[in-house]
């Protein structure tokens, strides 16, 4: 487009009143173009008129190879319930030449998944050679996947049977780890170690995933001995645990009232240089606090601060609530404020216990204070609450 300092540039008159007159035609013979397909994609939000605008723009490269616009517009078609949109746009992409690409397929087969589609899903899978997709463990683990999500037993063996027999695809890690994660959502845990059995029988190694799952499947039922063993077992053959892997064993330890065994276990962590998390110093705060260690579970905190973690509203939450109950108000007061100024979340119970402990402890000012940052939160707490930490200052 020109500008007024490149006519300027031109130095005639002439030349200057010839681009006058030419610009004056371009935008009498092309108006300015109407905005991009992924913008008007992105805001329409009419299902209807969000179907015929991606229909017609089916070609567009732009938008075809936008995985964002696919998901979106997917996503709100099926919260619309307009399912026979969902299967008319998906069908028609299987005809485009980007057909012949598996990771193409893939996204198709998922996108189903995700709008809950899994017959549709199955069926893409099923038919790829007639886009002339070859099939590949890559696409089969997506319809797996997608399957997986029904927690239909019966369809996901009969799955795995035909697609051995039809297709001859070689299961790798990730196909195993997907339908041990499913048997054992399914509550099948010792189903899922057999599937771990049968993974090793056909040389594919269980990885620090496939142990982190059933271990955690197991601390769930209360299969300790199982998911101790899982662990020693991981650990002996050279597969070591991960940040979740620590993590779920430190919850295991912490419910079953074993918390100096998981801030153990933290410091193992630190040794072998996997660093902890909020999750982690959450947990072991939390379960120092239920055991009535108050100084530890400060030490813990004052830890998490020197590693360069800042604390979220989770363990904030803890540690003012068991402060609280311990009696010491003060400092429960300075971490609540902290909170609030960076946080919306905190349970309004322990504010309220907190602010009747300062009350009678004489800090009229601090309660005074908590109920201003209360009110000038965005988004504020309702009236109803804001009126009952008030209350407190008139109570005797």
């Amino acid at each position: 487009m020109l500008s007024l300092r490149s006519v300027i540039r031109l130095g005639t008159l002439n030349n200057a009143a010839v681009l006058i007159a030419a610009a004056a035609s371009f935008s009498t013979a092309a108006p300015l173009s109407d905005p991009p397909a992924l913008i008007k994609l992105k805001s329409e939000r009419d299902p209807e008129r969000l179907y015929h605008l991606f229909k017609a723009n089916a070609q567009n490269r732009l938008v075809v190879e936008n995985r964002f616009a696919f998901e979106d517009t997917v996503s709100r078609l099926a919260g619309a319930g307009r399912f026979d949109y969902i299967e008319d746009l998906l069908e028609q992409q299987k005809g485009l030449p980007q057909a012949r690409r598996e990771g193409f397929i893939v996204r198709i087969i998922m996108l189903y998944g995700n709008a809950g589609m899994c017959k549709h899903a199955i069926s893409t899978f099923y038919d790829m050679h007639l886009f002339k997709c070859r099939r590949t463990v890559k696409s089969f683990n997506a319809a797996l996947l997608v399957l997986c999500k029904t927690r239909d037993l019966g369809a996901i063996e009969g799955f795995l049977d035909r697609v051995s027999l039809r297709f001859g695809i070689s299961l790798d890690e990730y196909s195993f780890n997907i339908i041990i994660k499913a048997f054992c959502e399914m509550g099948l845990c010792d189903k899922a170690c057999l599937v771990m059995a049968q993974m090793e029988k056909l040389g594919v190694k269980p990885d620090v995933i496939t142990y982190t799952t059933l271990i955690s499947a197991f601390y769930k039922i209360n299969g300790w001995e199982i998911g101790n063993g899982l662990w020693n077992l991981m650990v002996k053959r050279g597969c070591l645990p991960n940040l979740t892997t620590f993590n779920i064993r430190i919850q295991y330890l912490v419910s079953g009232r074993r918390v100096w065994q998981a801030n153990s276990l933290m410091g193992m962590m630190r040794y072998i240089g996997i660093r902890p998390d909020e999750v982690t110093y959450n947990l072991v705060i939390k379960g120092f606090c239920v055991a009535g260690y108050m100084d530890m579970a400060k030490r813990v905190y004052s830890a998490l601060h020197d590693e360069g973690h800042k604390p979220n509203a989770k363990i904030y939450q803890t540690m003012i609530h068991y402060l609280c109950k311990a009696g010491d108000f003060d400092l429960a007061y300075t971490m609540c404020k902290d909170c609030m100024n960076k946080y919306r979340s905190l349970n309004v119970a322990t504010i309220y216990m907190l602010l009747q402990g300062l009350k009678r402890n004489g800090k009229i000012q601090k309660v005074e204070f908590i109920i201003t940052l209360a009110q000038n939160r965005v988004p504020p707490f309702p009236v109803q609450q804001v009126d009952a930490m008030k209350s407190i200052l008139s109570q005797r």
